[in-house]
């Protein structure tokens, strides 16, 4: 079976999980007097992490979702407005912040143009009311097929939040695969935003993890926050060194994921009925199934069927996603089923 639904299905290898052995742990829940932690190896990973993006502190979390919603929840407070695109994850997946029983805060929408960038007009449009107390970002974009911000839009958008004095948050879950996409530093995206989330769990290939950077005052501020959400953790060095490991060594090989996944789309031209993603930029493709008479769900069932395990995705897509372990021969299995699907619909 060729699986992929998702990047968070990586396996960590044995040299990642022989770290967890060697690593320096204590209680990284009893903090000193500038708020750190006891425990070394998660001390360690935030100052990598953060000096990547170029932030002064991170904070380790447990997940995506987590290192988001904390973020969330310390620039805000209940009944404020956030902004947020019609399709984030932030939103649509993790729920948190506009639930009325925990965030309560309200939502205010802007849209990707047609290169699927941010909608600078859009998002001016809604800082004029007064009422937006953050923005938020995605960088890749998961939902419309692995798509990156470039430099050139998060300066132009980073500029008009200062201008209204409106902070900026990037969910970076696959942040280096945009990087490597865009070809410049992590650290140069992420000058203009306040604070970012990346994952060490998907293509970097760690079991667990997530990391929130920004400024000292920030992120002092996000641990109490991380407490509140039931984050706070004890000898967490076990979570934090397979991530130092991801950190050194699986960063530059992000880009066999991207190559596999050209090379799926590329398997995929001129089909009937499905239609393919036309600008694959990292690790994501989406198909739309519209035009085949079945639902995704039906559609994910018959591939599933041939030996390829894909998920459906927002409204009428499916969505293939590479990562570590699955090989350029994967790929191009996973595209011959397509094509043998597409073929019989």
């Amino acid at each position: 079976m060729i699986d992929l639904r998702s990047d968070t299905l990586t396996i960590p290898d044995r040299s990642m999980l022989e770290t967890i052995l060697t690593a320096p742990l204590g209680d990284d829940g009893r903090l000193d007097a500038e708020g750190r932690g006891e425990d070394p190896t998660v001390n360690k990973l935030e100052d990598m992490s953060a000096a990547l993006v170029g932030k002064q502190a991170g904070l380790l979390c447990t997940s995506g979702t987590m290192g988001n919603q904390a973020a969330v929840l310390t620039w805000c407070r209940p009944g404020d407005t956030v902004l947020v695109n019609d399709l984030q994850h932030l939103d649509r997946s993790e729920k948190t912040a506009f639930d009325p029983r925990f965030g309560q805060m309200k939502k205010a929408v802007y849209h990707l143009d047609e290169n699927f960038q941010p909608a600078t007009e859009e998002i001016e449009d809604q800082f004029r009311t007064g009422s937006i107390k953050l923005l938020c970002l995605e960088n890749t974009h998961n939902y419309t097929g692995g798509t990156c911000i470039t430099e050139a839009s998060l300066k132009k958008i980073y500029d008009l939040a200062l201008k209204y004095s409106i902070p900026v948050h990037m969910d970076g879950a696959r942040l280096f695969n945009a990087a490597l996409y865009l070809k410049v530093p992590v650290s140069q995206l992420c000058q203009y935003v306040d604070s970012v989330q990346f994952c060490f769990s998907k293509g970097l290939g760690a079991p667990v993890g997530s990391v929130l950077c920004g400024s000292k005052e920030f992120i002092k501020a996000a641990k109490e926050t991380r407490k509140l959400m039931g984050g706070a953790m004890r000898q967490a060095g076990i979570i934090a060194a397979p991530a130092i490991y991801a950190l050194e060594h699986n960063i530059p090989r992000l880009q066999e994921d991207h190559d596999n996944c050209a090379t799926c789309a590329a398997q995929l031209q001129n089909l009937k009925k499905v239609i393919v993603q036309k600008d694959v930029q990292t690790n994501i493709l989406m198909l739309d199934v519209a035009q085949t008479g079945i639902t995704p769900q039906e559609f994910c069932a018959r591939a599933k069927a041939k030996g390829l395990w894909i998920r459906p995705i927002i409204n009428t897509s499916v969505r293939l996603v590479f990562y570590k372990g699955i090989t350029r021969q994967d790929a191009l299995n996973a595209a011959a089923i397509i094509r043998e699907l597409d073929a019989e619909l």
